[in-house]
Parts: C-alpha cells; sequence; structure tokens
C-alpha cells in the first residue's frame, strides 16, 4: 500500500492499494497512542481509530472503523474482509524475528 501520510491534525493524504484509494484526514494524533483519521471512498465516509495500549506482555492494538450507515452492507463487509487482510499480514510481520 503507498501512501503519503504526514501525522499531524487536518493533514490530507490517500491510501491507495490493489483495491482502490482512500481519501483520509488526520482527525486526532497522540505520539505512541491514538491515531484517527476520516475515510472517504465510493460513498462511503467513516472515522478509523488504531489505538495502542500497553500491556504487561507487550502492546494491545485496538482498530475500529466507525460510520457505516444501514443502507451500506457491501461497503462493511468489503472493510472487514479488507481489514482481515490486513491485521493477517501485520500478525506475520510481527511474528518475523528481527
Amino acid at each position: 500500500m503507498k501512501h503519503d501520510f504526514n501525522p499531524v491534525v487536518n493533514h490530507k493524504f490517500t491510501l491507495r492499494g490493489d483495491w482502490g484509494s482512500v481519501d483520509c484526514q488526520v482527525r486526532a494524533v497522540e505520539t505512541n497512542k491514538t491515531l484517527s483519521y476520516t475515510w472517504d471512498a465510493m460513498g462511503l465516509v467513516s472515522v478509523v481509530s488504531r489505538t495502542l495500549t500497553p500491556t504487561s506482555q507487550g502492546t494491545h492494538l485496538r482498530m475500529e472503523q466507525a460510520g457505516f450507515r444501514p443502507d451500506q452492507e457491501q461497503a462493511y463487509q468489503g472493510a472487514k474482509y479488507g481489514w482481515q487482510k490486513f491485521f493477517a499480514a501485520l500478525e506475520k510481520a510481527v511474528a518475523q524475528p528481527a
């Protein structure tokens, strides 16, 4: 995935992948804790938030995408599938020795 991301509130960027592209804008940043940005693509305007919380075993990552309307079931299912692929790849990358 290619992007032009800069972690500064109101910064606009585009995420691009083999699935297409998404226009985004940073809404909130807390270094090493929280990142929140809008996700605007194909009629879906939502907010993606990622939060890192230290634990005794490492770090817990919580990711949420909110803002799906009831008539956006296809967008919801597409996002669900895409995030599952993203997290599977992330788990694989994290599991590899440095």
